[in-house]
């Protein structure tokens, strides 16, 4: 028996969108580029994988990525509007078919009462619709970082098995 039994997600996604032509961006935050680094582990990740950004700081999300600043000052850079933003413009930078994007408060400082540490905002843009989840990970930096990538992961590969956001 082999190793590969149970495909890991980053390689269905890649398979799937191989097959359909598709392509992919990333706008990381919280993960630093964690998500690349995943689906970049993948042979032929280069026939889907447009490109990504690490886009730590306000200035970047909003000069490479064009998050408006009024979005950033009503909602702060952890929000919904914020990732819906930093995907829909990394789709747009990067032409590609969809985008994720991941913005949030690894810890271990840095929480408040409404946005505790752990809070993150995972968005997929897609050609039809954009979609934003909040989760809460509460973990050390290491374990928030891998589990909202495979949360991103995850929620791509939702979409692409569904075909809910493709046309």
């Amino acid at each position: 028996m082999g190793n590969n039994i149970i495909e890991k997600g980053e390689s269905v996604i890649v398979r799937l969108m191989t097959e359909r032509k598709l392509t992919l961006a990333l706008a990381e935050s919280c993960t630093g580029g964690f998500i690349a680094n995943r689906i970049t582990d993948v042979p032929g990740a280069s026939r889907i994988f447009r490109g990504g950004m690490v886009a730590y700081s306000n200035d970047v999300k909003k000069k490479f990525l064009g998050v408006r600043a009024e979005i950033l000052e009503r909602n702060g850079a952890v929000s919904a509007a914020v990732a819906r933003e930093m995907a829909e413009g990394a789709r747009r930078k990067f032409r590609a078919d969809f985008a994720i994007a991941v913005t949030g408060i690894a810890g271990p400082g840095g929480g408040t009462r409404g946005k505790p540490v752990g809070t993150v905002f995972i968005s997929l843009a897609g050609k039809s619709e954009t979609v934003v989840e909040c989760k809460l990970n509460r973990f050390s930096r290491e374990k928030f970082k891998e589990t909202t990538a495979k949360q991103a992961l995850n929620l791509l590969m939702k979409h692409l098995i569904d075909k809910a956001l493709y046309a």
